[in-house]
């Protein structure tokens, strides 16, 4: 039986290098200049970067230390996150003046379903482009858009025309649209995944379109459907005004790196607490315990313990990422530790969606 298609009017909208343009607005001297927002070259880790720095290479999640190297002139500023929330919620509030079906990636980017709208306007284009003016004027940031059917064609668009622009992709141009996509601007295929289909002999939409679902099945796993659904444009997922959370954590990234695990005891100790804090304000538990290692050379690992009941409590948090973190042995010195938990009391059933017909 083939899948249903609803075609809906969905936006995302992306701010543009929403961090350092955040800084960039509220500091004039920083405007026009290569700019890392992080901490420092030292130790930092860049959370975001301006488009001036951008050109000389430097990307989010970069080290500091790459990062000037790769910019000698690149200017370090510190992140003030209740700032940007603060200026997230200004431009929230611009959405739902629009649809109260606002269902927020992050601070800086969120998914609009305009099918149904406060402004019974029919032009989820002009809609976009209705909202990315209003943020600039009112705001005095810009912002970038895609338009399409749902939301996995919708966040590839918004990509397309960055910084300050937007693209829609109509009904009838999203199989082309997809066809010819380069596959690692594929929405949730990463860099590993990129190279796995180019040894696969996948490097467009129409090359992946071309694979049967067993071969996928075969190669992806439980990936390979979604792969096989979304190069056809089936892409069901609905816009959630209330998303609901599917993990909870907290870390710490240390000034100094800590080689030994008496000293990790005690930071942990310290993360665990403030995961109880977060789980209690938000009344959730989980079952799966997950202990992030980022060690000096920048190499990540996590170990993880699912127990059979749900838990929130500091004490069994740090009782069950001690037996994590005394699991194997570490390959080096420390320089970030963090708990999360998932597999958590707030999963609900996906809700079944109808198919709506109308003119996009």
């Amino acid at each position: 039986m083939e899948e249903l298609r609803p075609n809906r009017k969905i936006i995302h909208v992306d701010m543009d290098a929403f961090y350092a343009s955040v800084e960039q607005m509220d500091h004039p001297d920083l405007r026009g200049k290569p700019l890392a927002v992080g901490g420092g070259e030292t130790r930092g880790v860049v959370s975001a970067a301006s488009y001036e720095a951008r050109k000389f290479g430097v990307r989010s999640a970069m080290s500091g230390y790459l990062a000037k190297k790769n910019c000698p002139e690149l200017i370090f500023v510190r992140p003030r996150f209740d700032r940007y929330k603060e200026i997230s919620n200004k431009i929230r509030k611009i959405f739902h003046d629009y649809t109260d079906l606002v269902e927020p990636l992050s601070l800086d980017e969120a998914y609009l379903d305009v099918t149904q709208n406060k402004k019974g306007n029919p032009s989820a284009t002009l809609i976009a482009q209705e909202i990315r003016k209003r943020i600039f004027d009112e705001i005095g940031l810009t912002a970038s858009a895609g338009i399409s059917v749902n939301k996995f064609v919708a966040k590839i668009a918004s990509d397309y025309n960055k910084p300050n622009g937007q693209k829609t992709v109509n009904p009838d141009e999203v199989i082309p649209f997809l066809e010819d996509l380069p596959i690692r601007k594929f929405y949730g295929v990463g860099k590993v995944t990129t190279e796995k289909m180019y040894q696969l002999g996948i490097f467009t939409g129409l090359d992946l379109k071309n694979k049967p679902l067993d071969f996928l099945e075969k190669h992806f796993g439980k990936s390979g459907r979604f792969y096989y659904n979304v190069v056809r444009g089936i892409h069901n997922s609905e816009v959630k005004a209330q998303r609901v959370a599917k993990s909870v954590a907290a870390e710490h990234t240390f000034n100094e790196n800590l080689s030994s695990e008496i000293f990790m005891l005690e930071k942990l100790e310290i993360i665990a607490a403030e995961l109880e804090r977060r789980l209690k304000k938000h009344k959730i538990a989980g079952k799966t315990v997950t202990l992030k290692i980022k060690y000096s050379d920048f190499t990540l690992q996590t170990r993880s313990k699912t127990l059979p009941y749900f838990i929130s409590d500091k004490a069994l948090l740090f009782e069950t990422t001690k037996e994590l973190l005394f699991q194997e042995r570490m390959k080096n010195s420390v320089r970030l530790l963090g708990i999360s938990l998932n597999n958590l009391n707030t999963e609900v059933k996906k809700t079944v969606v109808v198919q709506l017909k109308f003119d996009f």
